[in-house]
């Protein structure tokens, strides 16, 4: 295990300081509250020599991605970060990036989509994006932002992945919280990432093997047409690498424990007191913090309760999940993201999928909370625990319910 330096860290700052150490060839983003810190402080080490990156300025969040893009494709390792309208903006390009099978690191700082104006954090922007191909993390504090940075190049750059990489960290909560951060030295980030190695393709025309890159040499092209004769092939080499991501993850999770002495379970959940516990919370993000807390003390208590971490949303743990939860009893699903005319939100509704059609499944009851930033306070866990342990003896609740809001 290596050695590391604490340095007091807030998540947007732990961020660029991954980014810092891992090599990366090209940055391009564009400010946007509350991410500007992380591109902030990534001009700094450029402006000072302290890294080798092109640093490009643009005039919009869609034009970052673009330049992204197109530095991806020509064989760089990139990086840019945004946060909700943001994102919103880089829309159409989301699709083209894992499309096209490029493996860029985007940090996303969530916070609540316009209108009204807000800058505080849910998870409706990247909850959005659930469908664009792009594998999503969601980290807990900074320490787990700057893990998971270092982890996403290892992963994206896999050459049975090859896919973009999005790190979620909730605004404010994570993003401009400071802690202490164990950081790994320069050097041995650097050797552990390495330098990006482009997969090789045969061509037919020419006969032989060629990096896929656009690196104007090679007549090579990529995001040509393909129409209903292709298309479809396309799409589903992306789910094939999706699939694939999952034990990808398991390995870079472990290998990082190597490297670091940390580890977060198996790279895809991380639990306190599934084992044996009646009831079980889940969440996304900065929550799940408070939620163990209550947990914790609840067992103290005598009180059967667990919590349980989504860290990996895409690719989505389907098997992992199942067997870690199939014993319960009644399960809390917490969506930090609300779905307007849908039954309940969006992480609810895959778990109640992922769960269907098992014979015994646990009960499922939604827990919609913290929208435009609003906080999740310990009462609020300690009375969704009792109503869940409740539910588990029998009683009958209403299946989606909206906490802290006034109504």
């Amino acid at each position: 295990m290596a050695s590391y330096l604490t340095r007091a860290l807030n998540g947007d700052e732990a961020v660029a300081f991954a980014v810092k150490q891992c090599n990366v060839d090209v940055v391009s983003a564009y400010p946007i509250t509350p991410q500007t810190i992380i591109v902030e402080r990534i001009s700094e080490y450029v402006a000072n020599g302290e890294v080798h990156t092109e640093y490009v300025n643009v005039e919009s969040e869609h034009s970052a991605l673009s330049v992204c893009i197109g530095a991806s494709a020509a064989g760089a390792r990139v990086f840019t970060a945004t946060s909700s309208q943001g994102l919103a903006l880089m829309w159409e390009l989301l699709y083209i990036a894992s499309g096209l099978r490029l493996p860029i690191v985007m940090a996303v700082v969530n916070r609540a989509l316009s209108a009204p104006i807000n800058i505080h954090c849910d998870h409706g922007d990247s909850i959005g994006a659930r469908d664009a191909g792009w594998i999503q993390f969601y980290v807990e504090n900074p320490q787990e932002a700057y893990d998971t940075i270092i982890q996403a190049f290892k992963i994206a750059e896999d050459h049975s992945v090859l896919l973009p990489v999005m790190v979620n960290l909730d605004g404010f909560f994570v993003s401009h919280t400071l802690e202490p951060v164990k950081v790994l030295p320069d050097e041995v980030v650097s050797n552990y990432v390495g330098f990006r190695s482009n997969v090789k393709v045969y061509v037919p025309y020419l006969g032989k093997e060629v990096h896929a890159v656009l690196d104007g040499i090679t007549p090579i092209s990529l995001g040509i047409i393909a129409l209903s004769d292709y298309y479809y092939e396309f799409k589903m080499k992306v789910i094939k690498a999706m699939e694939s991501a999952k034990e990808v993850i398991k390995k870079v999770n472990d290998e990082f424990k190597e490297l670091s002495g940390r580890s977060y379970g198996d790279g895809l959940i991380t639990q306190y007191g599934v084992e044996d516990a009646d009831v079980v919370l889940v969440a996304m993000g900065s929550a799940a913090g408070t939620i163990r807390y209550v947990a914790r003390e609840l067992r103290r208590k005598g009180l059967k309760v667990g919590a349980l971490k989504l860290r990996c949303f895409r690719p989505f743990p389907t098997d992992e999940l199942i067997k870690t939860l199939r014993g319960v009893k009644a399960v809390g699903i917490m969506d930090r993201a609300l779905t307007s005319g849908g039954y309940g939100g969006p992480l609810f509704m895959e778990f109640r999928s992922l769960f269907y059609d098992l014979d015994e499944g646990p009960e499922m009851i939604n827990y919609i909370y913290g929208i435009g930033g609003r906080d999740l306070r310990p009462s609020d866990v300690v009375n969704i625990y009792h109503e869940l342990l409740d539910v588990a003896k029998g009683r009958e609740v209403s299946k989606v319910k909206y906490i802290g809001v006034r109504m």
